[in-house]
């Protein structure tokens, strides 16, 4: 099934699959990532499938593959329940405006409501009590999980998936002081989101004060994601949870965002960089560049400050020590004078 090379019993009953540290006698599990090797040590696991060149210790059977991983899928695929299909159709619950257009084989839901001017592409779903916007449209084979939310003008791709409570097109958080009290700023652009996009659960994606807010095809972005008005998010990106995003930042192409990274406003991510867990982006990232820290440096300066920062209890001894050296050496000198 997954085109490996077997060495071992070939005649190893297989019941289930699981990952290498909960593995049960009878499942097959993979390591793809060399730091995972210790555990082979303690797997209970009857089969794995590793890397045609690892070098492993195991009593049981092994599976060589060019990629573990993708291998591993593969045979889940084979294995696991089916995915849940949608009919075509409408609920008899759901409402849809009047002038909304519907594509083929489109599946809406019950409870949800799609307003006059909305468009929906061939084959889309539209999750239980989703509510899709006056003239906001979505592309073919989209996956609206429930209680997915878009606003007025939302455009989105093909094959997006929007997990459930999505909130894409919501008024950007934009106030001005008049007189002593916060005036909202109307918020009149929109939301894109490219193809081939997938936004995780309670993640908001606020619409342009002017413009538009854009997320770029194949972008993957996790669960409570926050982006702020006028963001340009490019293409191929992650972005991990816990992520906000202030307004009007420019995020380049295939640039890694990890878990709990604030990014200030107005600032400008270069191509292919990678923000690490936790930092605060005050100022701009160049392309390629690696960043960790609050405010964020690159990572190697955050790594020697860090070091520098574990040895300051002995540091913070030694200069008690040279302190008492030094007064001791003045007290001698005044006597000698």
């Amino acid at each position: 099934m997954v085109g490996g090379a077997l060495t071992g019993d070939p005649e190893q009953l297989v019941t289930g699959l699981a990952g290498i540290r909960e593995a049960m006698p009878g499942d097959v599990s993979f390591v793809a990532n060399p730091k995972y090797q210790t555990a082979v040590k303690t797997t209970r696991a009857s089969v794995l499938i590793i890397d045609k060149d690892m070098d492993v210790a195991f009593g049981g059977t092994l599976i060589r593959v060019e990629n573990p991983s993708e291998a591993f899928v593969k045979l889940a695929s084979q294995v696991a329940p089916h995915p849940v299909s949608y009919k075509p159709g409408a609920h008899p619950t759901a409402i849809i405006g009047p002038t909304a257009r519907l594509g083929k084989d489109v599946s809406v839901q019950p409870h949800a409501v799609i307003e006059d001017g909305a468009v929906i592409g061939d084959r889309t779903v539209i999750g239980a009590g989703s509510y899709i916007g006056h003239e906001s449209r979505l592309g073919a084979d989209c996956l609206l999980y429930a209680r997915v939310s878009l606003r007025e003008r939302t455009m989105v791709g093909d094959r997006v998936i929007l997990h459930c409570g999505v909130v894409l097109g919501a008024d950007g958080f934009g106030f001005e002081t008049v007189g002593g009290k916060h005036q909202k700023i109307p918020q009149v652009g929109h939301v894109e989101i490219g193809d081939d996009v997938e936004i995780g659960a309670n993640t908001t994606i606020d619409r342009g004060r002017f413009g538009r807010t854009r997320v770029g095809q194949g972008t993957k972005i996790d669960n409570l994601v926050q982006i702020g008005h006028n963001c340009v998010i490019g293409d191929h990106c992650i972005i991990c949870a816990l992520v906000g995003i202030a307004g009007s930042s420019i995020i380049g192409n295939q640039v890694t965002i990890a878990g709990q990274v604030g990014v200030a406003g107005h600032l400008t991510v270069g191509d292919r960089s990678i923000i690490m867990a936790q930092a605060g982006v005050t100022k701009d990232v160049p392309a390629g560049g690696m960043v960790l820290g609050a405010p964020a440096v690159p990572h190697k300066e955050f790594k020697r400050v860090n070091a520098a920062v574990q040895r300051l209890p002995e540091t913070l001894a030694k200069v008690h020590e040279l302190e008492q050296q030094l007064a001791e050496l003045r007290a001698r000198l005044t006597t000698a004078s």
